[in-house]
């Protein structure tokens, strides 16, 4: 069986039964957070917080020469929509960025974790981010609910501080922080005119965000891989058919922009 569970609670049952007449289930897309220990043999599914540290590596090259300049009286802010703290995918994002971006800063620039700042969110917030540097700043936002109202208000506070707070990427990941973004911009129109210089990275592909990617009010924006998923999915329960070992399986993601959305091994994951 392969199975993509939205609430666990509701197929408990049926996973011990599962599991109690040896039949193999594995997990794919969301997975079965929480399932009964045993119940899962494996899971085909993105690595969210791999994904994530690709949109972070596309936020650092389009930003590298300010990050390398920032100082104290001029930072460079980044901004991170996360639309819950408590989903396993939006956390996982959320670190996946944060981290790889910290790490990618020390890494490549003349700037150490001293220079640093990690704030927002505690649920985004971990014990070995830097905290108190004043040259390169993440913040981790999260509005006041998961709605759609409560979104679009969080996205339209963040932008009323762009000039203020010298914010100059902004990522957001899931479909539901890029659908706020877009709605408090005119689908995006408004960036490129009144936030001009305004890096903004999204996850997902909705119709309207793939618009705005294509119209390049947005760098890019994240991707899982759809086919992957599925068909690592069927090639796991196969071979736990079979009795082979199996193990968890990273179906990827890409990152796409407005120059490679209509190619062959993009298009068919972006679909409608």
């Amino acid at each position: 069986v392969a199975l993509a569970a939205l609430d666990t609670n509701a197929v408990t049952d049926q996973l011990i039964s599962l599991q109690s007449q040896n039949i193999p289930v594995v997990g794919f897309d969301s997975g079965v957070p929480d399932a009964p220990p045993g119940s899962i043999v494996a899971n085909a599914s993105t690595n969210n917080f791999a994904a994530a540290g690709l949109a972070a590596e596309k936020m650092f090259e389009a930003l590298e020469s300010q990050i390398r300049s920032a100082t104290a009286a001029n930072p460079v802010r980044i901004v991170v929509f996360n639309q819950d703290a408590r989903g396993e995918s939006l956390l996982s994002r959320g670190r996946g960025f944060r981290d790889t971006l910290v790490d990618t800063i020390i890494a490549r620039t003349p700037h150490t974790a001293a220079d640093i700042r990690v704030m927002g969110n505690p649920a985004f917030v971990a014990s070995h981010n830097p905290t108190t540097g004043n040259k390169v700043i993440i913040e981790m936002a999260v509005p006041a609910s998961s709605s759609a109202q409560d979104t679009t208000a969080m996205a339209q506070a963040v932008l009323n501080r762009v000039r203020g707070d010298n914010i100059k990427g902004i990522f957001m990941s899931n479909e539901g922080t890029v659908v706020g973004l877009l709605a408090a911009t005119d689908d995006g129109a408004a960036l490129p005119a009144t936030y001009p210089g305004l890096i903004a990275i999204g996850f997902d592909a909705g119709r309207a965000q793939k618009a705005a990617v294509r119209n390049q009010y947005f760098l890019g924006s994240i991707t899982q891989d759809p086919f992957q998923i599925g068909f690592q999915a069927v090639n796991l329960a196969n071979k736990a058919r079979l009795g082979q070992s199996v193990a968890d399986v990273d179906t990827g993601a890409k990152f796409y922009t407005h120059l490679n959305m209509d190619d062959d091994d993009i298009k068919g994951l972006i679909y409608d």
